[in-house]
Parts: structure tokens; C-alpha cells; sequence
């Protein structure tokens, strides 16, 4: 697939603080990215550098091959053919839902903007709603509007600013599932920033975790939740726990709750003290094992109930158990880890697992 945009490298800073560092990142053409990371992290502040809003200290972005930022140099916003679509919709309150999404509409015939605004409203699911205004529709409604518009002058790349935040969850789930069903259908690349991890695994074929200005892995939503290559993308990503433990040999590890065999190799050496990471998934129950835990608190999710364990010595485990069997708090239940992938990261200060190159999508 073709490369739409390039980050080779840059730096963004405000007001000589360092908010981006050494940042560097690939996306194909009719991709669907992310950046996710938590608040004052610098995700925003890429987005706002792709859209030429933000001046580059160091660095390049390029769009189609050509470059659009490097020190001395911002292309403006209006020639870069991009779309945006913003936390706040920013519609037109004034103008009713065609007039909103045609808005931007240059050059092209009376007729040609009718069908095209007509395309975009059933693409979106706002069919027979173009007369209404945006205080007559409800968020989810507002937000379709928003991106009807940034696609209609058929952009080279849509950039999305925590589009959903302001929605409830359950509407943010089902909306971004059908934004990135509505940018694959048009070949629309796309670059969304968020917060939110269920957001960007739901829209993302790659997404980027970002800890204080730095892009620390670049990878597929699975990649990242079962192979995260740094202690921090561990820790952010999922639910989970960090069991200590000790390295027997490159792939095996040795726990209070037995020893596990993976499939990653390590080179700390033999006696290495770790920290294992466990995912409520990893523990399975198992009523006529050895090992037993009791329950100290639990979440009812439908169809799963995530379990709160303590061990015996005291360390805590989650666990993610079909609902059918309904432990009691203060009950002690049978367990075992069914973990296929093995991840560790070392326990000594300063000691960091080695991380994998960045991987284009």
C-alpha cells in the first residue's frame, strides 16, 4: 500500500518545553490509526503538527511524499487536503445538516454538491435528516454530521481529536465502530487521537502508546495487549497484575504460583529477578487444583464476573471467570494461569526490557 503521511523524527515544543520528542511513524493509504495515551502526553499535540496547526523544533512530516512541516516551514492547514473532525463538532448552529456538511464545497455545480451531500447523509445514516439543525439532533447524530462534512471534500486524511468523549459509553462504542466502518468503505485514511484504549483497539488497524512526548510502541491492538515491548504500555493497556517472580531460563519463570514456560526469550540470566505480567484471562479456574485463592472482591460483567483473588502469601490476582459458577466473596476458589504469552519485564531499577522497532501499517 501506498505511505499517505510520515513522521521522521520530530519535536514539538511550546514555549521552549519539550512536548514531542523523536517521534517517528508511517501510515498507508486507507489505514485507520491511533494515538493513545493518557492526558498531557503529546498525542494531541501530533495531530495538531500533522494538521500544520503546530510548528515543527525538529523533524519532518511529509503527506504524499511531499513535505508539509520542517523547522522554518509549516504548510497551512487549508492546502494540506485534510479533514478534521473535533471533540466539540464545531458545527454551524445557523445552518441546517446539509448546509453544515456542504459547507466547504468548492468548484463543483449546484447539483453535483446536492448528490454529494445526498451520498454522505446515507453513508452516515442521516437520511432525511438534512433540513434539521444541529440543536434538533442528539450527540451521536451531531457527530456523524461533523464527519459527513470533513468527508466531503474527499480528503487524502481524516484527523480525529477525541471525537466520542462527550458521548456516553455505550454510544462511543457503537459510533466508533461505524466511523470506521464509514472510513474503510470510502478508502479514507485516518489518524484519531485518544485517551480511551476500547476506542482505539475498536477503530484501529495500528495504534501508537504515547508516555510523556515519546511514541513507545506501534503496533496492532492484539500485539499490544498480549506483546507489550515496555513496562509502562504493560501497565496502561488492559487490566493486569505484576507478579514477582525469578528467570529459571531465557523463557521460563519461576512465581509464587509455579513455574510458566512462554514463548519470548529473555537475556537477563538465570536468577534474574522480574516482575511477570498476568491478564485476568491468564487465570482459569480449576476446582481440583492445588492452588486455591480467595475471593476479596468481584464485578459482574454479564456473560464473565472479574474476580478480585487474594494468594496466600497475601499478593492479589484478577480473573476473569464465566458467570455461570457465581463465587461469594470470602469463598476459596481453585485456580491455575494458562498464560501463551510470557511477559516480563526486570524488577532492578533502570533495567528496561528491550523494545521492538516500530511497525508500519
Amino acid at each position: 500500500m501506498n505511505e499517505i503521511l510520515a513522521l521522521n523524527d520530530i519535536e514539538c515544543r511550546y514555549d521552549g518545553r519539550l512536548a514531542v520528542c523523536g517521534l517517528s511513524m508511517r501510515v498507508s493509504a486507507g489505514s485507520v490509526v491511533c494515538l493513545l495515551g493518557p492526558s498531557g502526553c503529546g498525542k494531541t499535540t501530533v495531530l495538531r503538527a500533522i494538521a500544520g496547526f503546530h510548528p515543527l523544533a525538529l523533524g519532518e512530516i511529509l503527506i504524499n511524499g511531499t513535505t508539509v512541516s520542517q523547522p522554518g516551514f509549516t504548510l497551512p492547514p487549508e492546502k494540506r487536503h485534510l479533514g478534521m473532525v473535533f471533540q466539540d463538532h464545531a458545527l454551524f448552529p445557523h445552518l441546517d445538516v446539509a448546509g453544515n456538511i456542504g459547507f466547504g464545497l468548492r468548484g463543483i455545480t449546484i447539483a453535483q454538491k446536492q448528490k454529494l451531500v445526498g451520498d454522505l447523509l446515507e453513508i452516515t445514516g442521516l437520511n432525511g435528516m438534512g433540513g434539521r439543525y444541529p440543536h434538533e439532533l442528539s450527540g451521536g447524530q451531531q457527530q456523524r454530521v461533523a464527519l459527513a462534512r470533513a468527508l466531503a471534500p474527499k480528503p487524502d486524511l481524516i484527523l480525529l481529536d477525541e471525537p466520542f468523549s462527550n458521548l456516553d459509553i455505550e454510544l462511543r462504542e457503537r459510533l466508533s465502530g461505524e466511523v470506521r466502518e464509514i472510513l474503510k468503505q470510502r478508502s479514507t485514511t485516518g489518524v484519531l487521537v485518544t485517551h480511551d484504549q476500547h476506542e482505539a483497539f475498536a477503530l484501529g488497524d495500528a495504534v501508537g502508546v504515547m508516555h510523556e512526548g515519546k511514541l513507545l510502541q506501534w503496533d496492532t491492538p492484539y500485539n499490544l495487549y498480549h506483546e507489550p515491548n515496555n513496562r509502562f504500555v504493560a501497565d496502561f493497556i488492559g487490566q493486569g497484575v505484576f507478579l514477582r517472580g525469578t528467570l529459571l531460563t531465557p523463557d521460563t519463570v519461576e512465581t509464587e504460583i509455579g513455574v510458566h514456560k512462554g514463548n519470548r526469550a529473555y537475556d537477563w540470566g538465570r536468577g534474574a529477578q522480574i516482575e511477570l505480567l498476568l491478564r485476568p484471562d491468564d487465570i482459569v479456574p480449576d476446582p481440583d487444583g492445588p492452588l486455591k485463592a480467595k475471593v476479596v472482591k468481584k464485578a459482574f460483567r454479564g456473560a464473565e464476573i472479574l474476580y478480585t483473588l487474594r494468594l496466600p502469601s497475601g499478593g492479589r490476582l484478577l480473573a476473569l471467570f464465566p458467570s455461570h459458577a457465581d463465587h461469594a466473596i470470602g469463598e476459596r476458589v481453585g485456580i491455575r494461569v494458562q498464560a501463551d504469552h510470557l511477559v516480563a519485564f526486570p524488577l532492578a531499577a533502570g533495567h528496561q526490557a528491550k523494545m521492538a522497532p516500530a511497525v508500519s501499517e
